[in-house]
C-alpha cells in the first residue's frame, strides 16, 4: 500500500517524473565537478605517459638536464635493442615467459578460490567463531610482504619449497585483502533467505556455493582476478628462487634496468612492456571493480 501511494504521487501532483526529480548541484557546479575529475584523472595518467614517452627517447635526450617530459625525436631503438640484450641470457626468453604466465594463472585461480571459499564460510555459514576469525583477517591487512619475508623464508626452507614454483605461488594465494573484499560483497549481495530456500530444497553446501553463490559474486571474482594478476605478474621470488630456469620475466627484465644510464631507454621500454598485461586485464574488468568496491563499502 505504501509503495502504491508513492507510485501515484507524481500523477496526483500533475508533474511528470522528470519534473519531480531534483538535482543537488547546478549546471555550473556539475561543470566544475567534471573539470576537477578530469584534471586529477589526467594527473594520475602522467606517469604512464612519461614512461611511454621516455621509452622512445634517444640517448642524447635521456642525458638532458633538466629532463624533458615529451620526446622530441622519437625512435624505436630502445625496443629494437631488447632482443640483442636478451640473446645473451643462458636461459631462453620463452622459459621466462612460461614461468611468468604459469605462476600468474595458477596464482589467480587459487587466489580467487581461497578468498571466495573463506569469505563464504565467514559470511554465510552458521559456525561459531566467525567474528574472531574475521578480526584476524583484518589484523592481517596491517602486514605487507616485506615484514613477512623472513618468516616466509624460514617456513619455505623447513618445508623444502626453496627453488620451486610454490614459493612464487603461495604468497599470492593467502591474501587477507581478497577475503575481506569478498566477505563484504557477499554480505551485501546474497540474502540469507535465498540460501535458506536452497537448503530447504535439499541443496548441499557445495551445490549452494557453486550454483548460487559463485555466479552472484562474479563481479567481485573478476575484481580479485585483476588484483591477483597484477600481484602475481610482478612476483620475482626474492631470495627464495636461485635456479635460473624458475625465474620470472620481471626478474630478467630487472637485470636490463640495472645496466646504467646507457640502458635507461631500454629499461623504460621493458617497463612499458611489463605494464601491458595488467592494464589489459584492468580494462576488461574495470566495470566489475567499480561495482565490487561500491557494494563492499556500503552497508546499511
Amino acid at each position: 500500500m505504501i509503495f502504491e501511494k508513492f507510485k501515484r504521487r507524481p500523477a496526483a501532483t500533475g508533474l511528470r517524473g522528470s519534473q519531480v526529480r531534483k538535482y543537488t548541484r547546478s549546471r555550473v557546479g556539475n561543470f566544475f565537478y567534471v573539470c576537477f575529475l578530469l584534471l586529477f584523472g589526467a594527473f594520475s595518467v602522467l606517469p604512464l605517459v612519461y614512461s611511454i614517452a621516455t621509452s622512445f627517447k634517444p640517448l642524447d635526450e635521456l642525458l638532458l638536464f633538466p629532463p624533458r617530459f615529451f620526446v622530441q625525436r622519437p625512435t624505436a631503438q630502445n625496443y629494437l635493442a631488447l632482443p640483442g640484450l636478451l640473446s645473451n641470457l643462458r636461459v631462453p626468453l620463452l622459459r621466462y615467459l612460461f614461468n611468468s604466465f604459469f605462476v600468474t594463472i595458477v596464482s589467480c585461480i587459487l587466489y580467487v578460490l581461497a578468498a571466495t571459499l573463506a569469505a563464504f564460510v565467514l559470511a554465510k555459514s552458521p559456525i561459531k567463531g566467525k567474528k574472531p576469525a574475521f578480526l584476524l583477517v583484518q589484523y592481517a591487512l596491517l602486514f605487507n610482504g616485506t615484514t613477512l619475508s623472513v618468516p616466509l623464508y624460514l617456513i619455505y626452507s623447513r618445508l623444502g619449497l626453496i627453488d620451486t614454483y610454490w614459493v612464487l605461488i603461495l604468497p599470492n594465494v593467502a591474501s587477507a585483502m581478497g577475503v575481506f573484499l569478498m566477505k563484504q560483497y557477499m554480505e551485501d549481495a546474497i540474502p540469507d533467505a535465498l540460501l535458506e530456500a536452497a537448503r530447504i530444497d535439499g541443496a548441499g553446501p557445495q551445490r549452494v556455493f557453486w550454483q548460487i553463490v559463485f555466479p552472484i559474486v562474479k563481479p567481485c571474482v573478476l575484481t580479485l582476478t585483476m588484483f591477483g594478476f597484477s600481484q602475481a605478474w610482478a612476483a620475482t621470488g626474492g631470495n627464495t628462487v636461485f635456479n635460473e630456469t624458475l625465474k620470472t620475466l620481471p626478474t630478467v627484465m630487472s637485470q636490463i634496468t640495472a645496466g646504467g644510464i646507457a640502458r635507461s631507454g631500454s629499461a623504460m621500454a621493458v617497463t612499458v612492456i611489463l605494464m601491458i598485461p595488467p592494464i589489459t586485464v584492468y580494462l576488461i574488468t574495470q566495470s566489475n571493480i567499480v561495482e565490487s568496491m561500491s557494494s563492499a563499502g556500503i552497508k546499511e
